[in-house]
């Protein structure tokens, strides 16, 4: 009998067969997609975006006519951001470029989560779980970049590094967390019939 016929779901099949930090990331996510711990929390939040009277709003936010979630495409502006600070941190002079940059992510960030949590209302229990990581682990990238910026503006650069470090690294999870919502679930493919 090979390991297909064996009874053993496609899920726990992949986590067996990949890597060592992989199979424990898989493991982990797994988890988390079957603990309902924070269910009624999830239920009470979406519950709550769904009833938003957003009207057409809600298709624009969702990416409908692009026949694609638009919330990938909007986090680029932070993570590019803060990733181009972190560059700037290390050129000569490049400090202020660096404030700049922090700055523009975070006014980048209201309407990459505005997206984010309206496709995130209508995600199954299993995926709104990993999404609610994936914005808990953002909020945390949020503040550390939030720190950074206000250590650049009382001129202390090397704390401003290091808050800009710690926030690329919980934007790293944050990513991995969405990715894994968006493409290994496969969520937020829209149907050509529309």
């Amino acid at each position: 009998m090979n390991e297909y016929d064996s009874g053993v779901s496609t899920e726990e099949r992949t986590v067996r067969t990949s890597g060592g930090v992989s199979a424990r990331w898989l493991a982990g996510l797994a988890r988390v997609e079957r603990s309902g711990a924070a269910d009624p929390v999830i239920r009470t939040l979406q519950r709550g975006i769904r009833s938003l009277p957003l009207g057409g709003a809600r298709d624009l936010l969702r990416g409908r006519s692009l026949g694609h979630p638009v919330h990938p495409v909007l986090v680029q502006v932070p993570i590019g951001c803060w990733l181009s600070a972190a560059v700037m941190d290390v050129m000569p002079a490049g400090q202020r470029a660096a404030t700049t940059l922090t700055a523009v992510g975070l006014a980048g960030v209201a309407p990459a989560a505005v997206t984010g949590w309206v496709d995130w209302a209508d995600l199954p229990p299993e995926q709104a779980r990993v999404g609610l990581v994936h914005a808990v682990t953002n909020v945390a990238a949020v503040a550390f970049h939030a720190a950074s910026l206000t250590a650049r503006l009382r001129h202390h650069p090397a704390r401003a590094r290091l808050w800009s470090l710690g926030g690329l690294a919980a934007v790293g999870v944050s990513g991995a967390l969405g990715g894994h919502v968006a493409y290994r679930r496969a969520v937020g493919a829209w149907p050509t019939t529309w």
